[in-house]
């Protein structure tokens, strides 16, 4: 049994796999569970309601799909497909549901990734998904609700979504605005299961298993992303995710020094501004040995 994971480039039309990966244990991502998410995204699964995933940017948001997609597959005989769309301002109702093309002589229809979907029955994850223009959003709200249909106005087709197909959404509140909000009216249609910044002890688990460095190391790196998320208050704009203290991990296994990889993966990837910078600095220096 194999699962496809496709992600799409829907700036050029096209996308970057499929890669197949079979699932046995090794293969599966790891995730970590934290609450009763896996429960909760299996429930909404077997109910058929959408999922809308919060959480700040590097908690596992995307890393939690990819796993659950294997989860459903070996254990619920759900979807054996996840299609991941990278949600960017200059994302179109097009690239998402299809359009005509121009091959040799003929004009034929290709099916965009959320179109695949439906009539496959894989898992359509829309990452980021308030970054896509607004008028893209409306097309999903007839497959978010009741009726699970995907109308596609170009062909006068209306699909019905196949029995599997599960719609997924993601977003970071933290950086909302005017101009990037999630409508109520899309809110209201999805269940949400709300991602944060993993409690301490779990984080340590999850630096040491990605990053391979000793319980001891891990706990470090874990120790000093709980000091700069506290930075919050200070003006620092966003707290270190837990993917950046990985990197860190990452690079510390390849040799370089515990200081310097918190660093380049922690000071330099969280801010430009010199005051904010200056203060994760002595952070890193107090906790990370050179």
């Amino acid at each position: 049994m194999a699962i496809e994971l496709k992600k799409f480039d829907t700036r050029m039309g096209t996308h970057e796999g499929p890669e197949v990966r079979h699932l046995d244990p090794a293969s599966t991502p790891f995730y970590l569970p934290i609450g009763d998410e896996v429960e909760i995204f299996s429930a909404a699964y077997r109910a058929r309601l959408p999922v809308l995933l919060k959480g700040p940017t590097g908690c596992g948001k995307t890393r939690f799909v990819e796993h659950m997609a294997h989860y459903l597959a070996t254990l619920e005989n759900g979807p054996n497909e996840l299609i991941t769309v990278a949600c960017h301002e200059d994302l179109t109702g097009s690239d998402l549901v299809g359009r005509f093309l121009i091959q040799a002589d003929e004009t034929v229809w290709v099916d965009g990734p959320l179109t695949q979907a439906v009539r496959r029955g894989a898992i359509c994850y829309l990452d980021e998904i308030v970054e896509a223009r607004k008028d893209t959003t409306v097309l999903i709200h007839p497959l978010s609700d009741h009726r699970r249909i995907l109308p596609i106005e170009k062909r006068g087709e209306t699909i019905e979504a196949h029995d599997g197909f599960l719609l997924v959404i993601s977003y970071n509140p933290g950086y909302q605005s005017i101009q990037k909000n999630l409508k109520h009216s899309t809110r209201q249609r999805f269940v949400t299961i709300e991602f944060n910044y993993p409690p301490a002890e779990k984080e340590v688990e999850i630096i040491a298993h990605e990053a391979g460095v000793s319980h001891d190391m891990a706990y470090q790196l874990a120790l000093l992303g709980e000091k700069v998320r506290h930075l919050k208050a200070s003006g620092l704009e966003e707290g270190v995710s837990t993917r950046l203290l990985i990197y860190a991990g990452d690079l510390i296994q390849q040799g370089i020094s515990p200081r310097r990889a918190a660093t380049v993966a922690v000071t330099w990837s969280l801010t430009d501004e010199n005051d904010s910078k200056r203060a994760i600095d002595e952070v890193v220096k107090a906790i990370m040995p050179e």
